[in-house]
């Protein structure tokens, strides 16, 4: 019988998880960071897993960030299940977690925010969430700095994240390659969310036409239709199941920008936002792959 795997340290200070990140360089490990907000679940644990051959280390960072939820986003009701969360996290290996509480990150007179452009604007999320990319730049950059990890890694399943994160760390030079995570899915195809919870049984046997929404799209472009009809007849599918779209757009994958009309299919992307009842659900796909 094997020994079970010891509990992650928690660290709840940013000088905690420094004297942790020294300790590790020390000796001679190199390490990864998973920001999360908890709630976790098994798509956030395959960002752990992930890791594995990159790095020696993995610290999850558990912090639910008010500064990316506008306000009408109810920031007290987010899911939070700290406990299950710490045990779902030992039994994949992460060697630590780091909780700070909102006053440890913005502490009295935090100032400062980040600015962005590039594929922070592009009509996406910002168009319907404008001052969340900005608290979600703001809190990615002081977790960065705070660890200066080797690796960090964020889930495809917000491909916008991590195009403004990637955007982010390369123009401040911050020295820590950004890895991201494939998005992990239910047998039905619906993405893992935290917000899944929220959805209805009913709305919950709808849910998965999204993701085959996204694949009939992506098919109808490898297949020659143009990217307006293939756009047009993705949003009439959706409706006709009574999702409240938001956006159901096809995208340069690097970029996010609007494509030119010859664009190859393979430098693209489909990405949705759409609600369900009052579950507001993403996903997106790369048209070839």
């Amino acid at each position: 019988m094997t020994d079970a795997a010891p509990e992650p340290v928690v660290l709840e200070t940013v000088a905690a998880l420094r004297a942790w990140r020294a300790a590790r360089r020390a000796a001679g490990h190199r390490v990864g960071l998973v920001p999360t907000m908890g709630a976790l679940h098994a798509g956030h644990l395959s960002l752990v897993t992930g890791l594995a051959p990159e790095t020696e280390a993995v610290v999850v960072s558990i912090f639910v960030n008010p500064t990316q939820f506008a306000p009408h986003e109810d920031f007290t009701k987010y899911p939070r299940t700290f406990d299950r969360d710490l045990e779902l996290l030992r039994e994949v290996g992460a060697a630590a977690v780091f909780a700070p509480t909102v006053a440890e990150m913005y502490p009295d007179g935090f100032a400062t925010s980040i600015t962005l452009d590039g594929p922070a604007r592009v009509g996406l999320e910002d168009a319907f969430r404008p001052t969340h990319f900005a608290g979600v730049a703001t809190v990615v950059a002081k977790l960065l700095l705070q660890c200066l990890p080797e690796r960090a890694i964020f889930g495809e399943k917000d491909y916008q994240q991590l195009a403004v994160i990637r955007r982010m760390a390369r123009d401040l030079d911050i020295p820590v390659t950004i890895l991201g995570g494939p998005t992990i899915r239910e047998a039905d195809g619906l993405a893992m969310s935290s917000r899944n919870v929220y959805l209805s049984p009913s709305e919950r046997e709808t849910a998965p036409v999204l993701h085959q929404v996204l694949q009939a799209a992506a098919a109808a472009v490898r297949t020659g239709t143009s990217i307006a009809l293939a756009e047009g007849a993705a949003l009439r599918e959706l409706s006709d199941h009574g999702f409240l779209v938001d956006y159901v757009a096809i995208r340069d994958a690097a970029s996010l920008a609007v494509p030119a009309p010859d664009a190859r299919p393979e430098t693209l992307r489909v990405l949705v936002a759409a609600r369900l009842g009052q579950t507001r659900l993403i996903d997106n796909i790369a048209v070839v792959g």
